[in-house]
C-alpha cells in the first residue's frame, strides 16, 4: 500500500511539473505556429463619458507575420489594414494612411497585438513586461507597458486564448476606459 501511495504522489508531481512547464516561451512557440486565418469579432468599448458600451462587430483576417485586416461591419462600415509599418483606415469614403515608423508609441501599441499573434517575444519585451497564467488549453497573457510614452496612455493589455488561438483581447487605458475584443475563428489555412 505504501508503494502505491508513493507512486501516486510521484505521478501527481510529474503531472504538476508538466503543467507548470507551460511558459511564455512555449506560448510564443504555439502562437508562431499559427498560420493565420479569418475570424469574426465583437468589440465593446467602455468609456467614462457614456452610459453603456459602444458595440461594433465584423471580421478580421490575419496573414502572418505582419498583415492584419479589421473590417467593421456594424454599426458603421470601417476598414483598418496594418501591413508591415503602414496603418491604413477607411471610413465614410475617407482614407487615411500612417507610416508607423514616424510614430514610435503607435508602432509599439500596434506591435503588441501583431507580435502576440506572431509569437514574437523579443519585440513584445522591448515595450512590455509579460506575465502568463494558465496552461496550453486556457492561457492569459498580460502585457504591462514599460515604455513611458505607452504607459502614459495604457495601463495593460490582457490577451487570452487556447493553444495557438487568441480568443479575447482587453485594453485598459490609464483614464479607466477599456476595450474588449472577442474573437471567434471562421477559417484557418
Amino acid at each position: 500500500m505504501k508503494r502505491f501511495g508513493l507512486v501516486a504522489l510521484l505521478w501527481l508531481g510529474f503531472a504538476g511539473a508538466a503543467q507548470a512547464a507551460y511558459d511564455i516561451e512555449q506560448l510564443m512557440s504555439d502562437l508562431a505556429s499559427h498560420k493565420g486565418g479569418r475570424a469574426r469579432f465583437v468589440e465593446k468599448r467602455h468609456m467614462a463619458v457614456l452610459d453603456k458600451p459602444v458595440l461594433s462587430s465584423g471580421e478580421m483576417v490575419y496573414s502572418p507575420p505582419d498583415r492584419l485586416e479589421k473590417r467593421t461591419l456594424l454599426p458603421k462600415p470601417e476598414t483598418m489594414v496594418l501591413d508591415k509599418d503602414t496603418l491604413s483606415m477607411e471610413r465614410d469614403k475617407r482614407k487615411l494612411s500612417i507610416n508607423l515608423q514616424s510614430r514610435p508609441e503607435a508602432l509599439a501599441f500596434v506591435d503588441s497585438i501583431r507580435s502576440t499573434l506572431s509569437g514574437n517575444r523579443h519585440v513584445l519585451e522591448q515595450n512590455y513586461r509579460l506575465s502568463l497564467q494558465g496552461e496550453s488549453g486556457q492561457w492569459v497573457l498580460t502585457l504591462v507597458p514599460i515604455e513611458p510614452a505607452i504607459a502614459a496612455l495604457l495601463q495593460r493589455i490582457t490577451v487570452s486564448g487556447a493553444q495557438r488561438q487568441v480568443r479575447h483581447i482587453e485594453y485598459l487605458q490609464v483614464d479607466g476606459d477599456r476595450s474588449e475584443i472577442s474573437i471567434d475563428p471562421i477559417e484557418t489555412p
